[in-house]
């Protein structure tokens, strides 16, 4: 009804009839289109939500619906009741406007009155009908007040929050913005102090020249070398020291006392030689301050700073003053180490012996090192250079291990395979402290051995980070390789009967390590990397892990150690190997670990009679992936960076040692001190190896091979009364033959990996000296235990007759057979043991001796020894014109029986028997010495 009666109020228009043509006004009804349509709406809106209300309910439970439901019949009577209402306002409407028509009794003014009333009811409906519908709104969940008041006090904190970060950052901007111009200001103002300083060294060199007294240092080591010259001649010449007191140049007479005493230390033997050194520490100076910022190349600055430097520190000596000089050079490299320039680590491998250490870098290589080495056994430290080519080709499969994927700052590898012996523990603590990071291979079938312990120990010892290489997996029944493929999906691969046994292997190896106090885990199920040492499984025959292996050490190098690697121009350069090589002449392996090395530098290395200092000819490296043991095909470099295995070719290297730092001598004054330092370092190595008077000679290639050979000596107590380092020349033979005349077994030379001149050779067979050359340890060894056993054996058949065994026997009465003249008798052996040739005597008869034994014999068996508790039968015979003795009357069954023995008996037995007595022999042994009052 309410859809029909909405026309009317839209556009209702009430004219009198035409009947009643004397009225001719209108009624027109205000029109409310907009706000009954809205109250229609509202209602058929409301009607709406009331039935999705109800589809919501059903959801619920039963009582929900119940209630809602009678809610629904309340709200809708309501709802009805209003639209009767209003039903009945509309019909009032109508029943007006017909009056209207059809009577005209009534005046206009009352029916307007009349509509507005009825107009005025239907506001006061719909206005009552917007509360309703507000507050039902408000009432199914709206948002009141507070809650608003809540939100919009979030709001504004969260923009003061916006606010006050923006405030922050910008206020942080500011101060680095400060921060940053403040440190310009510095360095600007240290620059103009650096600037004004030399323009004021520049202004003194200016005012010198002048007057006539500044000098170069050319100059100044002509006129050293000329005043040097006259005093040889026997001509006295006067130092330049003419200066009145209270001037300034008083300095220059403390430059030139100081240039006087340096001079005579110098190993200047002919100008020709001083001029080669000139101009070597001219080019030196040269190369060095391309690699230096505060040294200049200029000869004037070079000047400046050796003016400057005597004039500031003219209290010095000049050994102090080259070791400040140092000490600043050493600090300003250390300030120029950048994390972005890395060096080629320097790894060592470790081990057991025969774990496959060479076989892995074998497998590096592609190359077969190991079937060059005596006996398969590593006797020298080598070195392997491994290009990033070849990184990048093993580690192709197992690139995610390497946290910067894709990105190699390290330039490659430099891998020193160490001996795995027990007995070079020298060389391997010599590897060690030069190597960043090791190796440790460890055999998966036999775990932890005596020399991997004893690396464990030198790497803990030294704090050097080490991954543990698990090798030969491939020992593993029915294992199948695939050197294509990262090693964990290899493993996973394999049966389960190969899975098992590789976990139950693996996991002995995890509490041995844990055992000496480590925690190791595979590398892919290492929890911590800081906390567990990585083990990768490897297998050096079929290749497996290798990649996985190096993937480690790079993550490892370019991480954890990429402090430690960043480069340096300091040098850092050690001897490993003395080499002569055709068409080269004499050269040195040299495990160059960080610095430079140029042609032309003077280096100074320890020789056999005292430091050697000689100029480098020739940089020599193999191709890459080869070893520097390997004789091949050496490249020229006319500068080498490290770090490097390089060959070194030059002058007066044939007396060089190996073992010790190679320095390099930028100065003059620098050359003595590195002079003096390694000396001293020779000194202290040396001093420290304790000489016997009595002993064998070794000589030995290296320091550390000589210090592993005269530890394995002292291991199998062989003495050792001379030592030396090189070849083995006539005068080594002269000091080993000084043992002829005390004990000539010991007149032997032990030449271990090193060369025999011929008239050594020569005279060494004149004089009955013995050599004894091998490239392994063990057969230098067992060719001198050959040696002492026949010396042993001849010196024994010399003295046997001497040799008095001691032993006490007790006569058995009822096996006297003789008992004049020859004695025959069954005796029980108590202590000791019976030789035939042994004196017997009675001690409780005034020790009267009753003969010698000439027959043993047991069961009719003739025995020559009869030991502890042994009935036998024996037969002493007089021993010359002696008197024969009588059983019964010079002795009888109650009397025990000793062997009579010496001072002399004594010292045969100690010297050359000693193997044959036991310790119970040598208890009765110092029994009869008390008895006999030997002392």
């Amino acid at each position: 009804m309410a859809n029909k009666s909405a026309p009317i109020l839209k556009n209702t228009k009430i004219s009198p009839d035409a009947e009643d043509g004397d009225d001719n006004e209108e009624i027109i009804i205000p029109s409310v289109p907009s706000r009954f349509a809205m109250l229609i709406s509202d209602e058929e809106n409301e009607d709406a939500d009331t039935d999705n209300d109800e589809d919501t309910t059903t959801t619920t439970v039963s009582s929900s619906s119940k209630k809602k439901s009678n809610k629904k019949k309340v709200q809708s009577s309501k709802n009805k009741k209003e639209d009767d209402e209003i039903d009945l306002l509309l019909a009032a409407i109508e029943s007006t406007s017909v009056s209207t028509k059809k009577g005209g009794n009534k005046t206009n003014n009352d029916e307007g009155q009349d509509l507005e009333d009825i107009l005025k009811e239907i506001n006061e409906k719909f206005d009552e009908k917007e509360a309703k519908k507000d507050k039902k709104k408000k009432a199914k969940g709206g948002i009141d007040a507070k809650t608003l008041s809540l939100m919009k006090e979030f709001q504004k904190k969260r923009e003061e929050a916006k606010l006050k970060a923006v405030q922050d950052e910008e206020e942080e901007m500011r101060l680095e913005e400060a921060f940053q111009k403040q440190r310009e200001e510095k360095e600007r103002a240290e620059k103009e102090k650096r600037d004004k300083k030399k323009q004021k060294e520049k202004e003194r060199i200016q005012t010198k020249k002048k007057e006539g007294t500044y000098l170069t240092k050319e100059q100044r080591e002509k006129l050293e070398r000329a005043r040097i010259q006259l005093q040889a001649a026997g001509i006295q010449v006067p130092e330049r020291n003419t200066v009145d007191n209270g001037e300034r140049p008083v300095k220059k007479r403390i430059l030139y006392e100081d240039r006087r005493k340096k001079t005579p230390g110098n190993d200047i033997e002919t100008e020709k030689q001083l001029g080669a050194k000139e101009e070597s520490l001219k080019n030196n100076g040269d190369q060095e301050s391309e690699s230096s910022g505060d040294e200049s190349s200029s000869e004037e600055s070079d000047q400046s700073d050796s003016s400057s430097e005597d004039d500031d520190k003219n209290q010095l000596t000049p050994h102090e003053r080259v070791r400040n000089r140092l000490q600043r050079r050493h600090e300003n490299y250390e300030s120029r180490r950048s994390l972005e320039v890395l060096r080629a680590p320097v790894i060592c491998v470790l081990g057991h012996v025969d774990t496959g250490k060479t076989k892995i870098l074998d497998n590096l290589r592609r190359t077969h090192v190991q079937d060059g080495e005596a006996g398969g056994i590593t006797q020298q430290i080598g070195a392997t250079n491994v290009p990033l080519e070849t990184i990048r080709e093993r580690t192709k499969m197992c690139r995610k291990l390497i946290s910067r994927e894709g990105e190699f700052i390290i330039p490659g590898l430099l891998i020193i395979d160490t001996p795995g012996h027990e007995s070079f523990k020298n060389l391997r603590t010599r590897g060690s402290s030069l190597c960043d990071l090791a190796i440790l291979v460890v055999d998966l079938m036999h775990g932890l051995e005596p020399q991997t312990l004893e690396s464990i120990k030198l790497l803990t010892e030294g704090e050097t980070p080490f991954i543990i290489a698990l090798n030969k997996i491939d020992r593993l029944y029915e294992w199948k390789g695939d050197n294509e493929k990262n090693v964990e999906l290899v493993i996973q691969e394999q049966g389960s009967n190969i899975q098992n046994e590789f976990d139950k292997r693996c996991k002995d190896v995890i509490v041995q390590f844990a055992e000496q106090g480590l925690n190791v885990a595979l590398y892919y199920k290492n929890p911590d990397p800081n906390e567990y040492y990585s083990m990768v499984p490897t297998s050096a025959h079929t290749g497996d892990g290798m990649g996985s292996l190096i993937a480690m050490i790079i993550e490892k190098c370019q991480t954890t150690l990429a402090k430690r690697l960043s480069y340096t121009d300091e040098l850092q350069a050690t001897v490993m190997e003395v080499k002569t090589i055709g068409g080269l002449g004499t050269t040195i392996d040299v495990i160059l670990a960080n610095g430079h090395l140029h042609v032309g530098d003077t280096i100074i290395v320890a020789g056999q009679e005292g430091p050697i200092v000689t100029q480098v000819r020739g940089l020599l490296m193999p191709e890459s992936n080869r070893e520097s043991r390997v004789r091949n095909q050496y490249q020229n470099y006319k500068t080498i960076k490290a770090a490097r295995g390089i060959k070194i070719a030059a002058k007066n290297l044939e007396k060089a040692m190996a073992g010790l730092p190679l320095f390099v001598g930028r100065k003059e004054d620098e050359v003595d001190y590195y002079k003096n330092e390694i000396q001293n370092i020779l000194k202290t190595a040396l001093s420290s190896i304790k000489l016997q008077e009595t002993g064998v000679y070794v000589q030995a290639s290296t320091l550390g091979s000589l210090e592993a050979l005269l530890e394995f000596l002292e291991t199998s107590n062989i003495p050792y009364a001379g030592i030396n380092i090189g070849t083995v020349h006539r005068k080594d033979i002269v000091r080993a033959s000084a043992q002829l005349d005390r004990k000539p077994q010991w007149a032997v030379v032990l030449a271990f990996d090193v060369r025999i001149e011929r008239d050594a050779q020569d005279y060494a067979d004149s004089v009955g000296v013995k050599i004894f050359q091998a490239d392994i340890m063990y057969h230098l060894f067992d060719m001198f235990l050959v040696h002492r056993e026949g010396y042993k054996k001849e010196d024994q058949e010399k003295s046997r007759h001497l040799a008095v065994y001691p032993c006490k026997l007790r006569v058995l009465p009822e096996f006297i057979l003789n008992k004049r003249g020859k004695i025959i008798c069954g005796v029980i052996v108590e202590d000791g043991f019976i030789k035939l040739g042994t004196p017997i005597c009675v001690p409780s008869k005034e020790f009267i001796e009753l003969g010698r034994v000439v027959s043993i014999e047991l069961n009719h068996k003739p025995l020559d020894i009869a030991r502890k508790n042994s009935e036998v039968c024996i037969t002493i015979e007089p021993v010359g014109n002696e008197v024969p003795k009588i059983f019964g009357r010079d002795f009888d069954e109650t009397d025990l029986l000793m062997s009579k023995i010496s001072q002399e008996s004594f010292d045969v037995v100690k010297d050359h028997f000693r193997g044959d007595m036991q310790k119970s022999d040598w208890q009765l042994m110092i029994e009869l010495k008390e008895m006999f009052n030997i002392f």
